[in-house]
């Protein structure tokens, strides 16, 4: 096997925002950590994204973009907010 086709690798730091260079990484990857769990809520739920809109006080298409992860749209605290995660909820 030839040498010309490796490609050098770089361990990463366990935070891919943090590796490429991004001034607010930390931030970054907490709001993606967020929308996870977030997700994974509506889905364990079974809601539809109707449905998880109205428990969490948006519209359908900002539940949309938070499912696939277009989340310039969501600080750290408003993920925070989202009532339906909230225990007493069920």
């Amino acid at each position: 096997m030839s040498d010309e086709h490796d490609i050098p690798v770089q361990a990463s730091s366990g935070n891919v925002f943090s590796d490429l260079g991004r001034p607010d990484a930390e931030e970054a990857l907490a709001r993606v950590r967020l929308a996870q769990q977030i997700a994974e809520v509506i889905e364990r739920k079974d809601l539809s994204q109707i449905e998880a809109a109205a428990l969490m006080g948006i519209d359908q298409p900002k539940v949309s973009a938070l499912m696939r992860g277009r989340l310039s749209g969501f600080s750290t605290d408003r993920l925070f907010r989202f009532e339906f995660l909230q225990p007493d909820c069920g």
